[in-house]
């Protein structure tokens, strides 16, 4: 009897990795973006100084997004790759031992006795370590550390959420700049928090009231800082 391969489903757990990054990396392109605008535009700067500061926030931003997404995932790759070495040594020095111990991990999970050891005996045949990590350590490809992809998803997220504040300030007169980039920033960061909880499963109108109150918050600071040293300076 030829055995069954079913097709693999497709779980959002499998989306926490980029979905994560990839948000708040335009969330934070968004909010900063926007907010460094408004604060430089409330000052009574011209359009030319608006322009290169969001230009210049908009590179700053997702270079650090970037180097921060990477060293952090990094760290918890490294403990990752800890974890299985130890493990391996611990397979190779007394595999007896673990199996018991990958049997009393199904035993806790609802197994008898004698099929926790014969599930246990089973997998450490086939993939000893791979039984281990999984069941013992919580890491499988599904949740495992991935820097690069955090990075990059990062920055290009951070990129793509900045550039939309800042295209405002090439298409709308100056008049109404801090009004336009306010309301249009606002209702970017809305359907940003709709999409993410939707892709991930969560309440929509939670996500998009989450993101849109702390987006028009740290704007709205933001503006008034500006306004108020403006004024002085």
């Amino acid at each position: 009897m030829r055995p069954l391969t079913p097709n693999l489903e497709r779980h959002r757990t499998q989306r926490v990795g980029w979905l994560r990054a990839s948000v708040l990396g335009a969330n934070d392109g968004i909010v900063s973006t926007a907010s460094l605008i408004l604060g430089v535009a409330a000052a009574d700067a011209g359009v030319a100084a608006v322009l290169i500061a969001g230009l210049a926030g908009l590179v700053a931003g997702a270079m650090s997004m970037a180097a921060g997404e990477y060293v952090s995932v990094s760290s918890q790759a490294d403990a990752e790759r800890a974890d299985l070495k130890r493990e391996s040594a611990e397979l190779a020095a007394n595999p007896e031992f673990e199996t018991k111990e990958l049997a009393g991990i199904y035993q806790k999970r609802g197994l008898g006795p004698d099929l926790a050891l014969q599930v246990a005996t089973t997998l450490m045949a086939h993939d000893a370590i791979g039984a281990h990590a999984r069941d013992e350590l919580g890491i499988s490809d599904l949740t495992k550390s991935r820097p690069i992809q955090a990075a990059l998803a990062s920055a290009a997220a951070f990129a793509i959420g900045a550039a939309l504040p800042l295209a405002m300030v090439l298409i709308v007169p100056e008049s109404v700049l801090i009004v336009t980039v306010a309301g249009a920033s606002l209702l970017f960061l809305i359907g940003l928090g709709s999409l993410a909880a939707l892709t991930g499963g969560a309440s929509v109108w939670r996500g998009a009231l989450r993101v849109g109150f702390w987006g028009a918050l740290a704007m709205g600071l933001t503006a008034l800082i500006g306004k108020l040293f403006g004024t002085v300076v």
